[in-house]
């Protein structure tokens, strides 16, 4: 998610930790707009917020980009390259890791690995938490990997809020679900992402070497 301002943190994530032999051959593909945070054609409060919050026009969009992901982008994807449905992962930061949660606890599985780093789930009242508590009442398996970070010197809003879905998560272990929790020193919600990608992406997938 937000391939136009941090693909270039996932590729260099991803070069290091493939120079070492820590992940295997992955296609990684940077979904954007062709515009920035701060321009108008970026789209990602529209499209990463799975409900509408109140006071914020043009939000909840998340479930009709969920369907052009599975309609379009992976079935274009697919038809170029070689990609494993098993193995397909999503990337985020921010509202984008918000919006891999929401995917991620979806009745309908895109992804079976999720990298949430410094996820948004103060969005609408940690609307997100109810999304999953609801999704937790009619599933009691969800196969896959997910990786959970946030630098240490984020807002107590960042940290406290993870805390609470790392809780959740524990009290209610989803069969054949791996959740790794990482805390970045030194790191605030700007300065992480190098960190979380390299140590995100060989969480998710150097064990399926």
């Amino acid at each position: 998610m937000d391939g136009d301002d941090q693909f270039g943190f996932a590729l260099a994530a991803y070069e290091k930790m493939r120079a070492t032999g820590r992940v295997p051959d992955l296609l990684l593909a940077g979904v954007g707009y062709g515009a920035g945070y701060r321009q108008s054609a970026n789209r990602r409060m529209r499209d990463y917020t799975p409900t509408a919050m109140a006071g914020e026009t043009g939000t909840g969009g998340a479930e009709t980009f969920r369907r052009a992901l599975r309609d379009e982008i992976i079935p274009f994807l697919g038809q170029r390259f070689a990609v494993s449905p098993h193995d397909r992962g999503i990337t985020g930061h921010s509202l984008g890791s918000l919006f891999g949660l929401y995917a991620f606890f979806h009745a309908e599985p895109l992804f079976p690995r999720c990298l949430a780093s410094s996820p948004s789930i103060w969005y609408d009242d940690r609307s997100v938490l109810k999304l999953e508590a609801e999704f937790a009442r009619g599933h009691s398996t969800l196969p896959g990997r997910l990786f959970l970070s946030v630098g240490e010197e984020d807002s107590p809003s960042m940290t406290g809020d993870l805390t609470l879905l790392e809780e959740v998560l524990d009290a209610r272990p989803y069969a054949g679900l791996t959740v790794i929790n990482r805390r970045f020193a030194q790191r605030d919600h700007y300065n992480v992402l190098p960190d979380a990608f390299e140590a995100g992406l060989a969480a998710m997938y150097s064990s399926s070497r």
